[in-house]
């Protein structure tokens, strides 16, 4: 193989444009393809700019065209040549009003065949681009999607530290605690028997800086949860993680929402409007039916419950009877694209969340068309079509149930339409925070309640006294997400900074002063030293690059991701390790052999 010595790239390839004209350059990267046309050999060359062409010509150089007829596909070269106008212009190239003339080629590394194209419409299974996602990261659209990425990263680093914030690093072997997600657990093997965790986020240390007097910290910092996989989401992920000390809701809102201005107008020229709008958890769930919800199109929900509490569908009487409620969305002129067979579908889709059905009537020049129009008078018809704001042309859905069943499963319908009938333009980017979140949720499974977002979230200042009730599901807490085309980028809430109120909050949690102490002891303690008043916010930055990349998939804007079985196919980790590592860790693994039939 040829060497650098005595050659300096002098330009990238993505770069020339008309005003190279004559210029001698020296370019350095990959053979993206070969045309050899006898006399002439034609070399598209990519870098991370771009593709050049460049002409290999017997007149020019002998000993260039000679190498060239031995290039292959990603063989990395060296070229040094002058820039020409082209003669036949590709307008589908940044670089197709010129080409460079080859005087010398070095061939700094030979390719096998690749296993994959390097191209952005290879067409190619995921799993074989993760296996080799060394080659998929050549490809262009990888290459933009890190770039943005790094883009997002440093205006948030520049943006912060403009506006008084430390960026201060945190232990990433922490004590595992029992909230949230599982933790991934990392033995020690000098504390034998016992394990540190990897962080679920930083929320412990960075609310120990605020004790600390950091006044306002922030951190670009890796944080792991065991949890089951999906489009939006890795065992392994990115955080903006932000605190600030002696503020209120609206403090952390605006900061936060100058810093959302400056990404977008950084990364992809976009003017956001700010104040953003608000919305209250209450608010999102009766409207939308999710916390997240995705505004850039309507089908908003409407409650019909009162209309049909005396109808002859006891489907939807005995649910308003129950106390529970029917509400419905209106699908402007979507009677005729959906047919019978495409509601069946929406039907499944709404039991996959735990509805028992999904009623329909579609409103025709002819009447109400629906299975369960005989059930209703033409008065009750009438009020509902009112209700549902809804005219010919128009279909109506309908879920009967608990609320929290009526949410999420027409909230899914709701979204399934969209997603068919396309209406969420993809070039819009809608922002709102959603605020005064539940402190509470009930584990069923376990018969408790456990924290909305976490354990140190402050109640909101009038729900303090009834921390101690039995009906906790209707305590607001001061906490606020941020939500962008119906994915949560961040969230936050004001913390809590008294000891005595975070005693009452693990108690109303369910745990034992003991339980309390062992594991969040050290934080107890510290809040008998003068705490300030402080509050923070979270952002995904994948799923928030994900967003800007207009990908649909995280993996999409990460270098080396797992797949869904939290698998890395490139390196093949998770692995088995040796017998030896183990006995250094005092851990013996016992698996039971599934491939073996019983």
């Amino acid at each position: 193989m040829d060497s650098l010595k005595g050659i300096k790239r002098t330009c990238y390839a993505g770069d020339l444009r008309k005003e190279d004209i004559g210029k001698e350059v020296v370019l350095m990267g990959w053979v993206q393809k070969k045309r050899n046309l006898g006399g002439l050999i034609f070399v598209d060359l990519r870098d991370i700019k771009g593709i050049a062409q460049v002409v290999f010509d017997e007149k020019v150089s002998v000993e260039a065209f000679s190498k060239a007829e031995g290039l292959g596909s990603e063989y990395v070269v060296a070229i040094r040549g002058k820039v020409f106008e082209r003669a036949s212009k590709n307008a589908n190239m940044t670089t197709g009003d010129i080409e460079i003339f080859a005087e010398e080629l070095r061939i700094l590394n030979e390719s096998s065949t690749p296993p994959i194209y390097i191209k952005d419409d290879d067409d190619v299974s995921e799993a074989l681009r993760l296996k080799y996602r060394y080659l998929d990261l050549r490809k262009p659209k990888m290459q933009k999607n890190l770039m943005l990425r790094h883009k997002v990263a440093s205006t948030v680093r520049n943006y912060l530290s403009e506006n008084g914030f430390l960026e201060i690093e945190t232990p990433f072997l922490v004590k595992p605690t029992p909230e949230g997600a599982r933790d991934y657990l990392v033995p020690s093997r000098v504390n034998e028997g016992k394990f540190y965790a990897l962080p679920q986020s930083p929320q412990l240390y960075k609310q120990l800086l605020m004790v600390s007097g950091m006044d306002r910290y922030f951190q670009i910092v890796k944080c792991f949860r065991d949890e089951d996989l999906r489009a939006d989401r890795q065992p392994e992920f990115t955080q903006i993680d932000c605190e600030m000390s002696f503020v209120d809701e609206d403090d952390v809102i605006s900061i936060m929402e100058g810093l959302i201005k400056k990404v977008f107008k950084e990364t992809l020229d976009r003017d956001i409007v700010t104040p953003l709008p608000r919305m209250t958890y209450k608010e999102a769930m009766e409207t939308y039916g999710s916390d997240k919800p995705d505004t850039r199109y309507g089908l908003e929900f409407k409650n019909i419950t009162d209309v049909v509490s005396n109808s002859g569908f006891k489907v939807f009487s005995d649910c308003a009877k129950e106390g529970y409620s029917v509400r419905g969305i209106n699908v402007t002129s979507g009677a005729e694209a959906f047919t019978r067979k495409a509601i069946s579908k929406l039907e499944d889709h709404a039991k996959l969340y735990k509805a028992k059905g999904l009623a329909w009537m579609k409103l025709t020049s002819e009447g109400v068309s629906s299975p369960i129009a005989k059930f209703f008078d033409e008065e009750t018809l009438n009020k509902i079509i009112v209700a549902m704001d809804a005219k010919e042309g128009d279909l109506l859905l309908f879920v009967a149930d608990k609320d929290a069943v009526v949410f999420d499963a027409l909230g899914q319908v709701r979204i399934a339409v969209a997603d068919k009938l396309e209406l969420a333009d993809s070039d819009k980017f809608n922002l709102l925070w959603v605020t005064e979140f539940p402190i509470f949720e009930e584990d069923e499974d376990n018969d408790r309640f456990v924290a909305k977002h976490h354990p140190f979230t402050s109640p909101n200042e009038e729900d303090i006294e009834k921390l101690g009730d039995e009906n906790k599901l209707s305590l607001r807490a001061r906490a606020y997400d941020i939500v962008l085309n119906g994915y949560e980028i961040g969230g936050g809430s004001i913390r809590i900074s008294d000891a005595k109120l975070q005693e009452k909050m693990f108690e109303a949690l369910g745990f034992t002063e003991e339980e309390a102490r062992n594991q969040f002891g050290f934080l107890m303690d510290a809040f008998e030293y003068g705490t300030p008043p402080h509050g923070g916010i979270a952002f995904g930055l994948d799923r928030l690059v994900m967003i800007l990349a207009g990908a649909e998939n995280i993996r999409e804007v990460i270098a080396f991701p797992k797949n869904q079985n939290a698998v890395c196919p490139m390196t093949n980790a998770p692995s088995i390790t040796s017998e030896e590592q183990l006995k250094e860790l005092h851990i013996k693994v016992s698996i039971e052999d599934k491939s073996e039939s019983k």
